[in-house]
């Protein structure tokens, strides 16, 4: 088991040290976009890697580890339309998204009441259920990535994505009915 510092300081130390070599790297892949800022993909990152480093195997490779960290966000940030949308509309139409999954239907006819048992039914989840969701179904990471990310096997991660859609259903199901 990794001790719970460990990873943090690896992260710490990297990013102390290699900062404006990361921020000359993410420039060079963005520097077409004029909306787009190396400094607030780097923090991105970094803030995401923090929140999860004491979750993780060791990281043996921390250059290689933050650089494709790196990578995966610039293209995540390449594959999104140029148009401007809020945080709080993008999560909406998540959110829209995620209860398509739970219902398999596209119509949008569950009302406000139901989107909002919705989010409760989320935050209500289980972490290791939630953290599953978050990242799979609003966060958009691949089974493969968040394996890469976790350590947790593709198998564990379905399993448990597969629980939590089943507990939510269940929930606003009751909800629904009640």
């Amino acid at each position: 088991m990794v001790s719970e510092n460990e990873n943090h300081h690896k992260l710490n130390s990297f990013f102390k040290e290699e900062y404006h070599s990361l921020k000359v790297y993410v420039t060079s892949r963005i520097d077409d976009a004029a909306d787009r800022d190396a400094e607030d993909v780097i923090q991105d990152v970094a803030f995401k890697l923090f929140s999860r480093a004491d979750s993780l195997s060791p990281i043996d490779n921390i250059a290689g580890y933050v650089y494709n960290a790196i990578r995966n966000k610039v293209i995540d940030l390449m594959r999104v339309k140029r148009s401007h949308v809020s945080f709080e509309d993008e999560m909406e139409q998540r959110l829209i998204a995620f209860t398509e999954v739970l219902y398999g239907e596209s119509d949008n006819s569950y009302s406000e009441e139901m989107n909002i048992a919705l989010k409760r039914a989320i935050v209500n989840l289980k972490p290791v259920y939630r953290n599953v969701i978050t990242a799979i179904d609003f966060e958009g990471y691949s089974y493969k990535e968040l394996t890469k990310a976790t350590g947790i096997p593709i198998g564990t991660l379905m399993s448990r994505r597969h629980r939590a859609l089943s507990f939510l259903l269940k929930e606003l199901e009751t909800k629904n009915s009640g």
